[in-house]
């Protein structure tokens, strides 16, 4: 059945799911229970699953990963939702120290199949420390699967699939992008959704591969749209650790030039990271340097100001611009 759902409501549906798939799956963090969670993303869960598998979790965040850790060392699959993105730091602790190291520590012997969903991104016109773009730290972390959705058909299954996968996932969700809709048909099969480690090509173009993941998936279509002159492919990466560089790959051999742009700060990002393994790989199909498109070098300002930090459709233009003119 093909069904019109927002980002929200199709990671709402995917929790569902897993949840009537395995009883061991459990959903937990602060007020996901009977509020449904501040984007409502678990409305209703509470209700059809009760307090034993939606559990509504003291405010610290250090304790609800360490409490999953427990508990999927005790065989179940906790999904936590961290409730913004700046409130993660508190558990840095137990992510990067013990979340990401056990299964490896222990030579597979021990796993934590643990989910951390983390809404991510700006745009919402938030306060302070709830606009953060974390990705870059995760990704750094060996043992971490890191992921994120920029559409309502990737978030019903990738949530699924994240919940199944043996390694510890951190699934970011872009917060402005919850009322995106898309036809999701829920009653597929899982093998017929893409893999949660691939990149997708989300519009096809000949002259220049424009890369970005999220929340900038949707302002990158728009900017390949805006340009007249040139086709630019448009390819959502979808998996941050690891990345599908394969199909990065094939594409910028085909384009010959490669425009990279997230939210998060240029220096440090992501983009810094694909950047020098794409002129690795295809040093002599680039026609010109890999140019990156993000945030500015400073933290995130107040909410009357966020239009002009974060990128948009003519400074990811201008980027484009830039590829054209070595």
């Amino acid at each position: 059945m093909s069904v019109n759902l927002t980002i929200g409501k199709a990671i709402n549906a995917g929790l569902r799911r897993a949840m009537e798939s395995d009883p061991k799956v459990l959903v937990m963090g602060e007020d996901v229970g009977r509020l449904g969670g501040v984007f409502r993303v678990t409305d209703q869960l509470h209700k059809d699953f009760g307090a034993d598998r939606v559990i509504d979790t003291p405010l610290a965040e250090s304790g609800i990963v360490g409490t999953a850790i427990g508990l999927a060392l005790r065989g179940y699959r906790p999904v936590c939702e961290i409730q913004f993105d700046g409130f993660f730091f508190p558990a840095t602790n137990q992510t990067f120290s013990q979340l990401a190291k056990m299964r490896r520590r222990s030579a597979g012997a021990l796993s934590v199949p643990v989910v951390l969903r983390i809404p991510y991104g700006g745009g919402i016109g938030a306060v302070e420390h709830h606009s953060e773009s974390p990705e870059a730290y995760f990704a750094h972390t060996a043992g971490l699967r890191v992921v994120t959705v920029a559409n309502a058909v990737d978030a019903y299954w990738m949530i699924q699939q994240a919940i199944t996968s043996p390694d510890p996932v951190v699934f970011f969700e872009p917060k402005r992008r919850y009322y995106d809709k898309a036809e999701v048909d829920t009653d597929a099969s899982p093998d017929s959704a893409a893999a949660m480690g691939s990149a997708r090509i989300a519009r096809q173009g000949s002259d220049l591969t424009l890369l970005a993941y999220g929340p900038m998936v949707k302002t990158a279509l728009q900017a390949a749209e805006a340009e007249t002159e040139r086709s630019i492919e448009v390819v959502d990466l979808r998996s941050l650790a690891p990345v599908d560089y394969a199909t990065v790959e094939e594409s910028v051999r085909r384009t010959g030039r490669l425009v990279i742009a997230h939210e998060a700060p240029v220096t440090g990002g992501i983009g810094g990271e694909v950047a020098a393994r794409i002129t690795e790989s295809c040093f002599y199909h680039l026609e010109s340097p890999v140019i990156r498109v993000g945030a500015f070098d400073t933290p995130y300002p107040q909410s009357r100001l966020e239009e002009h930090y974060l990128p948009d459709l003519d400074r990811i233009l201008d980027g484009v611009d830039r590829a054209f003119t070595y």
